[in-house]
């Protein structure tokens, strides 16, 4: 089980999603690769002032490079349609500095609450090792790093873009997506072709402001595995205390729905039990909490705390 390094070269970096695309690096099951990833927008350091301009990776390929800057594609030799890719997240260590802003575009959000024409710019200032967030106004935040986009492409030609989240990954934006938690995500495409971007500092759920703490990350640390012994057709979170299953779609509902069906396939599989009795102990013990409402496909995912079923439940 080897150990991989991605560094920051414009050769390993892509803006889109593509069952076409080179691999930047070939992996088997079992290895370790470690990422070093700029913020979503291609910046190469921090704005001047909150809100500024700063240098980016340049040029870059309209079609290609137009969303979130992102890590990949990694290849996992073996990787088949049908099979589930395992990752470990491991240490996740943030950069110096960070970006948000509200307000300013016609959002649902933003017009609701009146602020469409009035935007906000926020410049943090991050700090690793006591794992804080420090705003150009001095309000400060315990950092919980993760990365907003972790996924693979669809099984469909074409490029496609890294702004909603699919079953296959991506844009997720789940914040529980921490050091220590494994993220399985079913694979549609040979070899995977995995990518990660998108680093937040922190965020809270729903992402409200249509961003986090948007920043780069020193390192990612993401640990490969093939399971060809589960079956899954959303994605699957094991986090430290709780499984997550996650529902993604334009409709809120639709998207609930999802990570609820997620759930019970989880419940009927490991309790033994059937559907009409698993949504009994879903409606007992399971939350269902609101991912993100930023990207247009909206997330949605069901959580089942270990302990709210009593003996026999996943572990």
């Amino acid at each position: 089980m080897a150990i991989h390094e991605l560094k920051l070269e414009q050769a390993n970096l892509t803006g889109s999603f593509c069952r076409d695309d080179d691999p930047v690096l070939i992996v088997d099951s079992g290895d370790t690769v470690i990422f070093e990833t700029l913020d979503a927008g291609w910046n190469l350091r921090a704005p001047e002032v909150p809100g500024g301009d700063a240098p980016k990776v340049e040029p870059r390929d309209p079609e290609r490079d137009g969303g979130h800057c992102l890590c990949g594609p990694v290849r996992i030799r073996g990787a088949e349609p049908g099979m589930v890719l395992e990752i470990a997240i491991g240490e996740i260590r943030p950069g110096i500095w960070g970006r948000s802003y509200g307000g300013g575009s016609a959002s649902s959000i933003n017009t609701y609450m009146g602020i469409a024409d009035r935007r906000c710019d926020v410049l943090w200032r991050l700090d690793a090792g006591t794992m804080t967030g420090t705003t150009q106004l001095g309000h400060t935040v315990q950092l919980q790093p993760f990365m907003g986009v972790m996924g693979m492409p669809p099984d469909l030609p074409g490029r496609h873009s890294t702004t909603p989240p699919r079953v296959t990954g991506g844009n997720l934006d789940l914040k529980e997506l921490v050091t220590g938690t494994t993220l399985f995500l079913p694979i549609e495409v040979a070899g995977g072709l995995f990518a990660v971007g998108d680093g937040h500092g922190r965020q809270g759920d729903g992402e409200v402001s249509g961003n986090a703490i948007e920043c780069p990350m020193e390192r990612v640390e993401l640990t490969f595995r093939l399971r060809d012994d589960m079956a899954i057709a959303v994605p699957r979170v094991r986090a430290r205390n709780a499984w997550l299953t996650l529902g993604v779609d334009p409709d809120l509902h639709t998207a609930a729905c999802q990570a609820l069906e997620g759930m019970l396939d989880l419940i009927c599989g490991q309790l033994e039990v059937e559907r009409s009795y698993a949504i009994v102990l879903a409606s007992a013990g399971v939350d269902m909490r609101i991912t993100q409402l930023a990207n247009g496909t909206l997330g949605v995912h069901a959580v089942l705390a270990d302990g709210a079923i009593g003996s026999g439940q996943p572990s």
